[in-house]
C-alpha cells in the first residue's frame, strides 16, 4: 500500500514539473493528488508501526482491501490520469479473504506500472472474472513504453511481487509486452480456501 502511495507520489510530483509553467492549474492538481496520497501513506504507516510496536493482537484494525475494493481502486487510478474500465464478471464478493487481498494486490501493483511506465494518452482495461474455481484477472494498458523501460528492468519489484503473489495461492502470472502496443498482466488464481 505504502509502495503504491510512493509510486502515484511520484509520478504526480514528475507530471507537476512537466506542468508547473504550462498548465498551473494541471499542476495544481497534481500537488493535492501528492497532498492526499501522502497523508494515506502516513496512516497506513502508523498502522503497521503500531502493529509491529504492540504485543497485543487484540485492538482496532482496518480491514484489508479486496475485490470489494476494486472499483475505489480504478476511481483512485484515473483520478490521477489514467482512465480504467474496470469489468466485473462472476460473484467474486465471496472469495475467501486472502485470495481477494491477492487480487486486489495485482491489480493495484499492475495498475502503478501502467502510471509509471505506459506514458501520456494511455489506458488501461482491467477485467476480474470467476470462472468455476478460479478467478482470472487481465490488466492491459495501451502505452507506448519502449522493452528498456520494463518494470523488471527499471529497478522495480512489481512483477517480482506479483508473481509472488499468484504462487502463494497456488496460481500463475504471466506479464509482458502486447503484439499491438502496450502491456499486459494475466493472472490466475485457484480459489481454494485461505
Amino acid at each position: 500500500m505504502v509502495a503504491h502511495a510512493v509510486s502515484v507520489m511520484v509520478v504526480q510530483a514528475d507530471g507537476a514539473a512537466y506542468a508547473v509553467r504550462g498548465q498551473p492549474e494541471l499542476a495544481e492538481r497534481a500537488v493535492k493528488t501528492i497532498s492526499s496520497t501522502g497523508r494515506e501513506a502516513l496512516t497506513e504507516l502508523r498502522r503497521l508501526l503500531g502493529v509491529l510496536r504492540s504485543e497485543e493482537t487484540a485492538g482496532e484494525r482496518t480491514p484489508q482491501p479486496g475485490t470489494q475494493s476494486l472499483s475505489e481502486l480504478a476511481g483512485r487510478v484515473r483520478a490521477v490520469g489514467l482512465p480504467v474500465q474496470l469489468d466485473i464478471v462472476g460473484n467474486v464478493d465471496d472469495l475467501p479473504t486472502g485470495v481477494g487481498l491477492g487480487i486486489y494486490r495485482i491489480v493495484q501493483e499492475a495498475l502503478t506500472n501502467s502510471l509509471k511506465h505506459a506514458g501520456p494518452g494511455s489506458s488501461a482495461t482491467v477485467r476480474v472474472e470467476r470462472i468455476g474455481d478460479r478467478v482470472e484477472l487481465s490488466i492491459v494498458d495501451n502505452g507506448h513504453r519502449a522493452t528498456g523501460t520494463l518494470v523488471g528492468v527499471s529497478g522495480g519489484n512489481g512483477l517480482i511481487g506479483m508473481r509472488e503473489r499468484a504462487l502463494v495461492f497456488g496460481g500463475t502470472l504471466e506479464a509482458g509486452p502486447r503484439p499491438a502496443g502496450g502491456w499486459q498482466v494475466h493472472a490466475s488464481l485457484p480459489i481454494g480456501s485461505s
